[in-house]
């Protein structure tokens, strides 16, 4: 198994409908994330057994884990303030500088070269197609509309992705 140019294996973990569950939201699912209110906002579901199977997993990394999320300026503020106010980076051991931003999904790649990526959790199939190639686990979390490809690795849960991400 090749794990990126240090030999480790590193992974990757997209944020909104892979750990921050807006479209479970009481109060109208991912416009109450995205255009409510500051306590709307942050009353915002994780996904279910998100945070404790990604600390999980951060121990599994020996702590190589990063989140790279696609977002504009606002909705990136807004997702800091969430992980700040669910204890994220406590309840999972990644730091607060592991977690990166861009503002197109095929900009993802260049997190996955520049970090080594060899594992990658996402839900949307574009930023699987934009990284193929450069990590080889990818994991496509949640209902999918189409077949994953038999190049990818399907994962409804976050039990099901604990279970078939190595490490």
């Amino acid at each position: 198994m090749n794990h990126s140019r240090t030999g480790e294996a590193r992974l990757g973990i997209d944020i909104g409908r892979v750990i921050i569950d807006g479209s479970s939201h009481p109060a109208g699912g991912d416009t109450a994330f995205f255009s409510g209110d500051e306590d709307t906002m942050l009353s915002t579901p994780e996904m279910d057994g998100a945070l404790p199977a990604i600390g999980r997993l951060t121990a599994r990394f020996e702590g190589r884990v990063w989140l790279v999320s696609k977002c504009g300026q606002r909705v990136q503020d807004r997702t800091l303030r969430w992980l700040d106010a669910h204890d994220f980076y406590g309840r999972t051991g990644i730091p607060r500088e592991r977690v990166r931003f861009c503002r197109a999904r095929r900009d993802k790649r260049g997190h996955c070269l520049d970090l080594g990526l060899t594992h990658f959790v996402d839900d949307h199939p574009e930023v699987h197609d934009a990284i193929r190639g450069t990590v080889e686990f990818q994991y496509f979390f949640g209902p999918q509309k189409n077949p994953v490809p038999d190049w990818g690795i399907h994962v409804p849960t976050w039990a099901d992705a604990e279970r078939r991400i190595g490490g």
